[in-house]
């Protein structure tokens, strides 16, 4: 073998993103695809006992939370409220475990795609 008989092998790019397209195809005319910063977190946190705390973080500035936070307390018969945090942005703070009402709820009202939800919790 010589050294023009090389032989390409395609590696895989760590780097990946999360649809599955490589970094290096985002110039190619890459405008429909799901960036990690576009997800939509779905997270719940122990309170006190048996109490819960469900949070979603990441829904667009083009969304109006205080419209979704009305709709999510009349449909779950929950309470809630939107926090502003420096760090995360607005974030919708639910009380109990509606991870799954949540998650359905967003798919529903088509807010968001499957592949875009990241839903935490243990």
């Amino acid at each position: 073998m010589t050294d023009h008989d090389v032989i390409q092998l395609r590696s895989a790019d760590p780097f990946a993103d999360v649809a599955g397209q490589n970094l290096t195809d985002l110039g190619s005319g890459g405008a429909g695809v799901q960036r990690s910063s576009n997800l939509i977190h779905i997270r719940v946190q122990q309170r006190n006992g048996r109490k819960t705390l469900t949070t979603v973080q990441g829904i667009g500035e083009e969304f109006d939370k205080k419209r979704l936070l009305r709709a999510f307390k009349k449909k779950f018969a929950c309470n809630g409220t939107v926090i502003d945090n420096d760090e995360y942005g607005e974030v919708i703070q639910l009380q109990g475990d509606q991870r799954t009402h949540v998650s359905e709820f967003l798919l529903e009202i088509g807010i968001c795609k499957e592949e875009q939800l990241k839903v935490h919790g243990f």
